[in-house]
């Protein structure tokens, strides 16, 4: 359906992202051209403003508007008339069931019809009364005969009948003081919209594990609302904004891919803080189409980024804490991976120090023939300027860990209890590597670092870090003893 558009050509659309963005990947809900989702949910909404025009006649009308979204919520809907402040709506309507052959069958079951079967070059036809539409059709002549019918080429209905609508419909009881034309401003808010952000990050070594990235960004919009909207006032929220849970709809889901649209100058978003939220703005109109999604420049590409790589091996985290921990086989030996992170800070002085939305980063890093190839992506969460971006890799090929515990005491009269670790990294590079050695202390919160082969930080009340040299093509050992009391 094409929406009702406002009295200046467009419609106003805010679009919000889903309430925890960084907890589902957008993959979960990003469409493929031509491919059906059956029942499928986007988790975020819009609110749709528009001014329309309708006549109306003083005292009691009823208005039917059918320029509506499919999957909008009939409670948030609000009425205005800007031509007669004093007109208000007495009663409202949502009416959605939207005519399809199935629903005609239904309605015209003990009714006459006619259906017409293709045989050779002809086409025949076959008048009676519908008694059955469960695995075909079944209909009953004027003679008596039954025809069961499983292949056809068209049904003739008589008349569409009453109570089914071509579009979802809002009907009004309204009462006018003023005759004529009116101005009638509607909003109301649809599920089946939202946003994120896609960042694409080119990747360049530098020295060390220093690096440098060129980063751009888009802003991903899908829109299953079951209505399109043409040159569109588009406005983006971006943070968590507490709603109460919704009804969940099916959707239909045959999704049209728009084609990127590069913004330049001020046509582009325009950022600014709301409330406790970001908005942006885009300077000029959008067309969203119902089953599609459309990419929008969020801002100018920014290059030169400094960015630091960073090695950690975190063989503990998957122990939680849980209370007071005497068991001595839990946690007692592990192998793990050795994580890779990007590291870059939203300042700007390092040539950004603006609010990201939430959305995917994907990296890619440039071959010596020139072509640009993938090496890792994550979702990052709504980052302000100053923050620090943390963007998971993957793993290192060439780098190994294993910790396994040396030795375990527990005194439960004395209320202590004594542990210690070595953790070994293995280097298998032609160059020298830095890991961060992550430790959990997940036994009891009274600890102390009784003994250690190497300086440690405390990052927190459960977390240390040993920042370790491991040599090319050597390995380093790690050992250290924690004592708990309680």
């Amino acid at each position: 359906m094409t929406h009702a558009k406002s009295n200046d050509g467009s419609d106003a659309i805010t679009i919000y992202s889903s309430a925890q963005p960084g907890s589902i990947s957008p993959n979960v809900y990003r469409p493929v051209p031509g491919q059906h989702y059956g029942n499928y949910n986007v988790p975020g909404y819009a609110v749709v403003k528009s001014t329309q025009t309708h006549n109306i006649k003083k005292g009691l009308n009823q208005l039917e508007v059918n320029d509506v979204a499919a999957l909008l919520d009939p409670t948030t809907v609000s009425f205005r008339s800007l031509t007669d402040p004093e007109a208000h709506v007495l009663e409202q309507n949502y009416q959605f069931d939207l005519v399809s052959q199935q629903k005609l069958l239904q309605r015209y079951l003990g009714k006459t019809i006619v259906v017409e079967q293709v045989q050779g070059d002809d086409i025949n036809q076959i008048e009676g009364e519908l008694i059955s539409a469960t695995g075909g059709l079944v209909l009953k002549d004027n003679r008596g005969n039954v025809h069961s019918i499983s292949n056809y080429s068209n049904i003739q209905f008589p008349q569409l009948p009453g109570g089914l609508r071509t579009k979802p419909t809002l009907v009004w009881d309204l009462n006018a003081t003023k005759p004529g034309k009116h101005d009638i401003e509607l909003s109301y808010q649809t599920e089946g919209m939202t946003w994120w952000s896609d960042y694409n990050v080119v990747y360049s070594e530098d020295t060390g594990n220093s690096c440098k990235l060129d980063l751009s960004a888009w802003v991903s919009i899908i829109n299953q609302s079951g209505a399109s909207f043409e040159d569109a006032k588009l406005k983006l929220i971006a943070g968590d904004v507490n709603r109460a849970q919704p009804e969940q709809h099916p959707l239909r889901a045959r999704a049209v891919y728009e084609k990127m649209d590069s913004s330049a100058g001020n046509q582009g978003f325009e950022e600014k803080a709301f409330f406790e939220y970001h908005l942006y703005t885009l300077g000029r109109p959008a067309t969203l189409p119902d089953n599609s999604t459309k990419q929008l420049e969020l801002f100018p590409s920014v290059s030169s980024i400094n960015c630091n790589k960073e090695l950690v091996f975190d063989a503990s985290s998957q122990y939680g804490y849980g209370g007071l921990n005497t068991n001595q086989n839990y946690g007692r030996n592990t192998q793990s991976d050795v994580n890779v992170y990007l590291r870059f800070n939203n300042s700007e002085d390092n040539n950004m120090g603006m609010p990201l939305p939430a959305g995917r980063i994907r990296v890619n890093q440039k071959d010596t023939d020139g072509s640009l190839e993938f090496i890792g992506e994550d979702i990052i969460d709504h980052t302000p300027k100053d923050e620090d971006v943390l963007i998971k890799m993957g793993n290192a090929f060439d780098i190994k860990g294993e910790r396994k515990q040396t030795d375990y005491r527990v005194d439960t009269k004395a209320r202590t209890m004594s542990e210690s670790f070595e953790i070994t990294l293995k280097n298998h590079k032609p160059e020298d590597a830095k890991v961060v050695i992550r430790e959990t202390l997940y036994r009891w919160s009274e600890w102390e670092i009784a003994r250690k082969s190497h300086q440690f930080s405390k990052q927190d009340a459960r977390h240390i870090h040993f920042d370790v040299e491991v040599p090319a093509n050597e390995e380093v050992t790690v050992t250290y003893t924690v004592n708990y009391s309680w």
